[in-house]
């Protein structure tokens, strides 16, 4: 066992919600300690120039030969995060001196693994330089680079929350812009991987056609009746006749078959989509779970756990039930990661990216 170290860690992913930020104490092996988290959500301007990056993200071809917003979204992310963990500090009245290690995600703006491509936006060095706190960053790249997925990462991470727990196998769900599964067995052996689509196809159709981007505790799509048409189309895609390990881009999946549909007709379909295919990720355990820990911004939504619970045939509850924070648990597991990276551990697998050996990962920028 090894020297815990305080960790924050800093999570906006594929969401277009805001920044996470959680605080951790940890060897990055069996020992973890939680702390508080607080999140801080994005201004509608900034989604929005968020939304432009993607766009202007999908033309790169290299990881650094960076176009039209990259650049300025880039600084202003950075900046964001600095921010917010300034106001966390002093909310919780904690000394920058205390804090061991910053875990810098970034935001993911394009995921291409076929192409050993993944680009997260953030500068790790600017942050550390800004916060006087050492910051590890760009965890997915040596992974990618590897031939892995670079994703999903976290599930190391689950294993560490899911010892205390009596089921086995046990499965934790991420459910935020894409939908991932951790397969933990009795041995602890992992399974991961991205099972189809999470939020991101709901949140845009809302957006769509509310101007909001998000079906509040699922009520559209409860009012609304399922497409069969429309879900079997969707259903067709390539990406579920492939064997894992796989991940996904945010916008790897196109609402077209339910252009066609209204406003709460089309949430129903999207939503059973994403159930459906939450379900067929069961296809590729060697056995069955006892039990589904969900979490991500996806636990909310009260029709979308319903038609999961129905679907996998199994007890499903939040991660709070199951005495995880739901809302931390990303942020959480990038501070882990970071502990690890920092001492040499792996925090790829072959079960869960597929990379062909376990790879530690992460670039150090210490603090001056």
């Amino acid at each position: 066992m090894g020297k815990a170290m305080r960790a924050l860690g800093t999570m906006s992913g594929t969401s277009m919600d805001g920044i996470d930020v959680a605080l951790i104490e940890t060897d990055g092996e069996d020992v973890v300690s939680r702390g508080p988290s607080q999140t801080f959500p994005y201004e509608s301007a900034f989604r929005a120039q968020l939304a432009r990056t993607i766009e202007d993200a999908k033309a790169l071809a290299e990881r650094r030969a960076w176009t039209g917003s990259l650049a300025e979204t880039e600084r202003e992310l950075t900046n964001l995060h600095a921010a917010a963990i300034e106001s966390f500090l002093q909310h919780n009245q904690l000394a920058r001196t205390t804090i061991d290690v910053i875990a810098f995600h970034g935001h993911t703006v394009l995921h291409a693994p076929r192409q050993r491509l993944t680009v997260q936006i953030g500068d790790g060095p600017g942050l550390a330089r800004r916060l006087g706190i050492s910051v590890v960053y760009d965890l997915r790249a040596a992974d990618c680079a590897a031939g892995g997925q670079g994703a999903p990462l976290a599930p190391v991470y689950h294993r560490a929350l899911a010892a205390r727990l009596p089921e086995r196998p046990v499965v934790v769900l991420n459910i935020g812009g894409v939908a991932n599964v951790t397969w933990i067995g009795r041995d602890g052996t992992l399974i991961a991987f991205d099972s189809g689509p999470g939020n991101a196809l709901i949140d845009d159709w809302m957006a769509r056609h509310t101007g909001k981007g998000v079906d509040a505790d699922g009520r559209a799509a409860a009012a609304g009746h399922i497409s069969q048409t429309a879900l079997t189309a969707l259903l067709t895609h390539d990406y579920f006749g492939a064997l894992p390990p796989k991940s996904l881009d945010r916008n790897a999946f196109s609402a077209v078959p339910v252009a066609s549909l209204g406003l709460e007709d089309g949430a129903a379909t999207l939503t059973a989509f994403t159930a459906l295919s939450i379900a067929r990720a069961r296809e590729h355990f060697p056995e069955q779970p006892e039990l589904w820990v969900i979490t991500g911004g996806g636990r909310r939504n009260k029709t979308l756990m319903a038609m999961i619970a129905e679907r996998v045939e199994c007890a499903v509850a939040p991660a709070e039930a199951a005495g995880m924070d739901g809302d931390a648990m990303e942020a959480e597991a990038w501070a882990y990661l970071a502990v690890r990276s920092m001492k040499g551990l792996p925090i790829s697998f072959p079960g869960t990216t597929g990379v062909p050996r376990p790879l530690t990962g992460g670039v150090l920028a210490r603090a001056r």
